[in-house]
């Protein structure tokens, strides 16, 4: 059986709650990446931050990125998945949670992200297929008029 740890991107930066929401914009852009974990002072995942996140929550509602801090998006429990789980139990919890990521935790410390892409790199076409079906339906607009 896959676990998480052998898929998961390694590389994976947080954003600390009290760091600015531009700060947290630089960070995607340097790192070239679209989502960043929120950490708290302690090191422990607090939420997950997306550029379309910055752009809904932040720039659509009139706020100043500079003022605005990670925190301020860091709302909810956090969806996470321990390392030692397996690939199948992380593609339960995106198809249950419609998210493309994944924060990955041991000994309550961010490790890693597992992302779609990973799996998909990495494990049965079936099983990815299913995965990108479930995360991207989408409910069909009702006709207008």
């Amino acid at each position: 059986m896959s676990v998480v740890r052998e898929f998961m991107s390694t590389n994976a930066q947080c954003v600390k709650e009290d760091q600015s929401l531009l700060e947290a914009a630089v960070m995607m852009r340097d790192l070239d990446v679209g989502s960043l974990p929120i950490c708290g002072s302690d090191g422990k995942l607090k939420g997950f931050i997306t550029d379309r996140d910055l752009v809904v929550k932040c720039v659509a509602e009139g706020w100043n990125a500079s003022e605005k801090r990670a925190s301020d998006l860091a709302q909810g429990t956090p969806i996470w998945i321990d390392a030692d789980a397996s690939v199948d139990a992380a593609i339960d919890l995106m198809e249950k949670h419609q998210v493309r990521r994944l924060p990955v935790i041991t000994d309550h410390k961010l490790v890693g992200i597992i992302s779609q892409g990973d799996i998909a790199r990495n494990y049965s076409e079936q099983r990815t297929g299913e995965l990108v079906e479930h995360i991207s339906a989408r409910t069909p607009l009702a006709p207008m008029g």
